[in-house]
């Protein structure tokens, strides 16, 4: 059975002559340059960082000015940091436009890429600027490092419902004041309910009366044994989360007043400052 043709590369209008394009993928990016360079038009590199500068340099030899891409996942990044850094403008991770995205097959799409300048729309997208990036890396660390720290929470709130001491039941949360306290001195060999509620914080709303009638538990030392884990894995991810706003602190004392105060002043400044930091990688 004849496989049906895509459509006419003819009746596409030429939007940027002085593109080239790549195929982002995993192990091998597939380029193409502009049609009216000398020698392949097509060619195949490797993914490491020195094929990347490779890629850089074959399309400036070609006189090409912009680069379109089409990846999935995070391919992509290393190769836009690249091309950014050889002073290509509008690198681009969107993939085809829509009348080109019916080929699924990449031997069709590297026919296709033949002639980049006819087939990539360089439409205005979404990009940040390196500084935006850098702060949206770590942002995202920090996410990242929150959520693993939350599920060691609940490792800990496990091991006191095995011992049943029911610390949730009294305090609002077990990683307040009053429920650290009380939490490092069971881990520390404190077993005595009046001690532990004596370390409550004054502005506990539970009096030390309910929080000693909760603390009576099974002292079994598995379950103790698993609460110290627990805890040493939550305190290990806090000092990273605090890393992290280090890194962030610095690039918030590096940045410029003005443009703070203008994004401050402009809504539609914070708007676009949001987006650029928030949006996800497309």
């Amino acid at each position: 059975m004849t496989r049906p043709k895509s459509g006419s590369m003819n009746a596409l209008s030429m939007v940027n002559p002085g593109a080239a394009a790549v195929d982002i993928g995993s192990t091998m990016h597939m380029a193409a340059v502009n049609p009216n360079a000398d020698g392949d038009l097509v060619q195949s590199f490797g993914t490491f960082t020195g094929d990347l500068h490779a890629i850089a340099r074959w399309f400036k030899t070609c006189g090409d000015t912009s680069v379109a891409m089409e990846s999935t996942g995070v391919y992509w990044i290393p190769a836009y940091e690249v091309l950014e850094e050889h002073g290509f403008r509008d690198p681009r991770q969107r993939p085809l436009r829509q009348e080109c995205a019916g080929p699924q097959n990449r031997c069709e799409r590297r026919r296709l890429a033949t002639t980049p300048s006819q087939l990539w729309s360089t439409a205005r997208q979404l990009s940040p600027g390196r500084r935006c990036a850098t702060l949206r890396a770590y942002l995202r660390q920090r996410e990242r490092l929150i959520e693993y720290c939350a599920s060691h929470i609940q490792h800990m709130q496990k091991a006191l419902m095995e011992m049943n001491v029911q610390l949730h039941h009294v305090v609002t949360n077990i990683t307040g004041v009053t429920g650290m306290r009380i939490i490092r001195a069971i881990v520390s060999g404190e077993p005595v309910p009046d001690t532990l509620a004596a370390m409550r914080d004054i502005r506990c709303h539970a009096s030390a009366e309910k929080i000693c009638a909760a603390l009576p538990g099974t002292w079994r030392d598995e379950h103790i044994f698993a609460l110290e884990q627990a805890l040493a894995l939550y305190d290990f991810y806090q000092t990273k989360i605090l890393d992290c706003d280090r890194k962030l602190l610095l690039i918030a004392q590096a940045h410029p007043a003005t443009h703070l105060q203008n994004t401050r002043r402009s809504p539609a400044g914070r708007v676009r400052l949001y987006q650029d930091v928030l949006q996800p990688d497309l």
